[in-house]
């Protein structure tokens, strides 16, 4: 399967990809590379593994839905048969997203539909939750939402910072973004009824606790006699 990415930074989730896509193995591969950013890292990122790269500037264009088309015509003119968002930092309509409707896939650092949006790790924290994690899904109109494809939790810990919390989360992305691509491109992920179906995929057992009840001392329970 031919994957473009869109970027707009650094480019850790690209280079995830980029690793994952040059296992022999492994059921595709990236044949185009788009920032809107002239100095993303991303760009050498892929220029260094042999990627076709393009800059496209949103400030290049009179308004949203020119940008938008520039990016599709290179896009398809690269081959591309799913778009992967990998920190790009640009809204795309409703217009665009139907357009590759169930071929644009996203992921977000927080566990959806809980903490879409920006700043998420700082409200993770704020709202005092137990876990965080990341999601993979496809892409719809409405900001950071879609059929989940793929998830990993990780725990926040006493002492946390927004920093913190963010580096740990982002090794997950890591490891999340070329599963739930593998699974694609593999041919295992359905949508049906705005929900994924995953081909023979399994799902982990046990139960996570955060704190950690061995962390935890528990009092025997006091027994009474009853006269």
């Amino acid at each position: 399967m031919k994957v473009g990415v869109l970027i707009s930074g650094r480019g850790t989730n690209l280079q995830a990809l980029i690793d994952a896509c040059g296992a022999p193995d492994f059921a595709a591969e990236i044949c185009l590379v788009v920032s809107n950013e002239a100095g993303a890292a991303g760009l050498d990122r892929a220029k260094r593994a042999g990627i076709a790269t393009r800059l496209i500037s949103d400030r290049d264009f009179p308004d949203p839905k020119s940008f938008e088309a520039a990016l599709d015509r290179a896009l398809t003119a690269a081959g591309a048969e799913l778009v992967c968002l990998a920190g790009f930092m640009r809204l795309l309509s409703a217009g665009f997203v139907e357009r590759w409707r169930d071929r644009l896939i996203n992921i977000h650092p927080s566990l959806l539909p809980a903490f879409r949006g920006l700043n998420t790790h700082a409200r993770v924290l704020e709202a005092g939750t137990r876990f965080s994690g990341c999601t993979v899904h496809f892409v719809r109109p409405a900001v950071d939402n879609g059929p989940i494809i793929a998830q990993a939790v990780v725990p926040v810990l006493p002492g946390d910072d927004a920093d913190s919390l963010a580096a740990r989360v982002l090794e997950q992305e890591h490891r999340c973004y070329p599963l739930a691509l593998r699974l694609i491109a593999e041919g295992r992920v359905r949508v049906e009824n705005e929900r994924v179906a995953i081909d023979d995929m399994g799902a982990p057992g046990g139960v996570l606790i955060n704190p950690a009840l061995e962390s935890v001392s528990v009092r025997p329970a006091q027994t009474r006699e009853v006269c």
